[in-house]
């Protein structure tokens, strides 16, 4: 995304407009695109404002939040609960509907993913575990 134009641009394109030039004449004017004319002009006369909005960041992390204690009571009660089951949990308990993805970047949030022990390791090869006893290492 990129970064918002300058206040200063802004301010001169509004009072370019106040004093009579069109949107689309003082778009082109400060070479802007004729939508932002529109916009930061429209958003003037509204509501005073000539300062450019706030970009980016979490804007629905805090529907899921809601649901803290209840996914973290379903995990408590069953410690190998799979994402699916935990969506399945908050549709017919609570008609909350998340993807698993969602929930998944809750977890991760929180510090809570599971990562897999030396147990659960990738099957090997089951010979050859160590090095042949006969094979010399070293410079040709």
């Amino acid at each position: 995304m990129t970064k918002p134009i300058s206040e200063d641009l802004r301010s001169r394109v509004i009072a370019a407009v106040d004093g009579g030039l069109s949107r689309r004449a003082a778009a082109d004017r400060f070479g802007i695109a004729a939508s932002s004319a529109v916009r930061w002009v429209r958003e003037w006369r509204e509501n005073g404002a000539k300062c450019a909005k706030r970009q980016g960041g979490d804007t629905r992390s805090q529907r899921i939040e809601a649901f803290r204690d209840v996914i973290l009571a379903a995990i408590d009660t069953q410690v190998d609960i799979t994402l699916v089951e935990l969506t399945e949990l908050l549709r017919a308990e609570h008609a909350a509907v998340f993807a698993p993805s969602t929930i998944w970047r809750f977890l991760d949030r929180h510090s809570m993913t599971l990562k897999k022990n030396s147990a659960r390791e990738r099957a090997g090869a089951t010979r050859r575990r160590r090095a042949a006893a006969r094979l010399v290492q070293g410079s040709a």
